[in-house]
């Protein structure tokens, strides 16, 4: 039984894979602040995971865990995970001396993006399938999945196509560079673009899209076009047969998917080169409440991923 952990800004979730594939049922707790909070929320929920499997943390498999930030897959540490309050911490070496049990760690889109290749391959039968998971969330970042290994590049930045600059007179990005995708695609360009005290700002924009808003039309457009230009930046730089759309605004579902590939089609309508390469047939959106970073740390925790 492989145990998969998603550390987050707010929960901590966790799922088990058992050796027929079948996921547990997924426990969650919320994160604490800060090293000693983050540490002790992971042996809480491993715990806990213990307890409903009635099974010993050591007699699981293996763990991973997937958690926002700088990560070095091979030792464990994590820095510059700002909502967590991490600076440099050695989470993997911390939680194996705690669990007696090896502890492997990767970036959260990363993990995700396993967890997505999982359940396509679940679906196609398919284990060596090329993919790139799209994580439109506060950020935009991306993780890819080539003939079936985890792409992590010689620096650990592979799939950070939010910070390509597109736009040389658009915003300033929190990067410090200028006009980059994730200004144009993200939580945070929505929150900047259409500025409101609703507590979901992107559900708010496309229900006044759809009422027909002017402004909110136009914005959502601005969106929808940035997001299609992230599939195709994928698509056109790996030819990777899928591209799964998560993170929290996959929540959109249906009308997120058909905005993008509403440019798509327009965009492939005056190029054949690009009505060639099927961009908006390779799109799609996860289901909703799949635990994508959560199962791809299941499998991050196994050793034939640390060498991907």
């Amino acid at each position: 039984m492989r145990l998969g952990i998603d550390i987050g800004g707010t929960k901590t979730a966790a799922v088990a894979i058992g050796a027929d594939g079948e996921l547990s049922d997924l426990v969650s707790l919320p994160t604490g602040f800060g090293a000693p909070e983050v540490v002790s929320t992971a042996l809480q929920v491993v715990a806990r995971m213990s307890e409903l499997a009635g099974v010993t943390a050591a007699s699981f498999s293996s763990i991973g865990i997937g958690i926002p930030g700088a990560v070095d897959s091979t030792t464990g540490r994590v820095e510059h995970a700002v909502n967590l309050g991490l600076e440099g911490l050695d989470l993997g070496p911390r939680l194996s001396d705690e669990l007696g049990v090896a502890v492997r760690v990767e970036n959260d889109v990363k993990a995700a993006a396993l967890g997505a290749h999982h359940l396509l391959g679940v679906a196609d039968g398919i284990t060596a399938h090329s993919m790139a998971y799209l994580n439109l969330g506060t950020g935009l970042a991306a993780g890819i999945v080539l003939d079936g290994e985890l792409l992590r590049g010689g620096h650990g930045v592979a799939g950070e196509i939010g910070h390509i600059p597109v736009d040389p007179a658009g915003v300033v990005c929190g990067c410090g560079q200028r006009g980059c995708l994730e200004t144009l695609a993200s939580g945070s360009a929505i929150a900047r673009m259409w500025p409101t005290e609703h507590p979901l700002p992107a559900r708010e924009l496309f229900d006044a899209a759809d009422a027909g808003d002017e402004r909110a039309i136009e914005v959502r457009d601005r969106f929808f076009r940035g997001a299609a230009s992230a599939v195709r930046l994928l698509a056109l730089t790996t030819d990777v047969d899928d591209i799964v759309i998560g993170g929290g605004l996959a929540s959109l579902g249906e009308p997120l998917l058909l905005g993008i590939r509403r440019i798509l089609n327009e965009w492939a309508g005056g190029s054949p080169f690009l009505a060639s390469t099927d961009l908006a047939g390779r799109v799609q959106v996860i289901p909703l409440g799949f635990p994508a970073a959560a199962v791809g740390a299941a499998l991050v925790g196994e050793p034939s991923w640390l060498n991907s």
